[in-house]
């Protein structure tokens, strides 16, 4: 990467705002993210916001593209990749004690089995308690799955229930987890991290132990489905369906003869494709 370029890179995530504008898109990379739900977010005016926005669009950082009368702002990944290798290949020398763990981490394949997979949700009622079920049931015993919440209630949604026991899946064993369980010492160590809503992958969290492939499979919340109940078990029937599309590609994947690079692009895809479906 050219100098001049990677300094006015460095400049403009100098920003304590316009890196917490980066650090939220990176959480829901590969896809877009709206102004209005940057702001809501990180609780910016819509001013201020788009200011830092034109910043990091103008440096290279972020792209936007326009879905009809909405703007949808996005990590440059590859901008990103010459960033990071600008940083520890030209400043860093490619000093070995410097990039080791980076070196390592990129190329490592997974283990053959027993892959640990958390699904994170704001409330661990509907959307991560499908994907819980879901992949116990089609994963069989090449996966552990987990879920948790930011914000948990005390009580698994009923029409959630009803979908899950409809599909024959047992639900005697799901309850609601707050995320400061497997943030706790003796916790399992993750391999993979997925978040199923765009509350959950806006908020901050500390890094997972262990460097876990990470997705943003973000689906609407069933819960706020308006209308009769007859409507209402539509949407999580709905809701279900797209996570099992998802899973279903997920489990399909030869996940011990793939480096983490490719494994990473599959998750993203995944998602991509899925969406065509939704």
């Amino acid at each position: 990467m050219e100098h001049n370029r990677a300094a006015h890179a460095f400049a403009t995530l100098g920003h304590p705002a316009r890196l917490s504008v980066f650090a939220l898109l990176m959480r829901f990379a590969p896809r877009g993210v709206r102004p209005t739900e940057i702001a809501e977010a990180l609780g910016f005016k819509a001013n201020t916001l788009s200011h830092h926005l034109s910043d990091l669009t103008a440096c290279g950082l972020v792209n936007v593209r326009r879905e009809g009368r909405s703007l949808f702002y996005s990590v440059d990944l590859d901008m990103t990749e010459a960033l990071l290798g600008y940083l520890a290949l030209d400043l860093g020398r490619a000093r070995p004690d410097l990039l080791a763990l980076l070196l390592s981490s990129g190329t490592t394949t997974m283990p053959a089995t027993g892959y640990h997979v958390l699904f994170i949700c704001s409330g661990n009622s509907a959307r991560s308690i499908f994907a819980e079920a879901l992949l116990r049931d089609l994963g069989g015993e090449r996966f552990v799955a987990h879920s948790a919440g930011t914000r948990p209630g005390t009580q698994l949604n009923p029409f959630a229930l009803q979908v899950l026991e409809r599909n024959g899946h047992d639900v005697s064993a799901l309850r609601s987890k707050h995320l400061s369980e497997f943030q706790a010492a003796g916790a399992p160590v993750m391999d993979f991290v997925f978040t199923v809503c765009d509350t959950a992958a806006a908020e901050e969290c500390p890094p997972w132990p262990g460097q876990p492939i990470t997705g943003h499979w973000g689906l609407p919340d069933p819960v706020k489905a308006a209308g009769t109940d007859a409507e209402k078990a539509l949407v999580f029937a709905q809701t279900y369906g797209a996570l099992r599309r998802r899973l279903e590609a997920f489990v399909a994947l030869p996940i011990a003869s793939l480096d983490r690079m490719s494994l990473q692009n599959h998750v993203d895809q995944i998602d991509a494709d899925a969406l065509t479906k939704d």
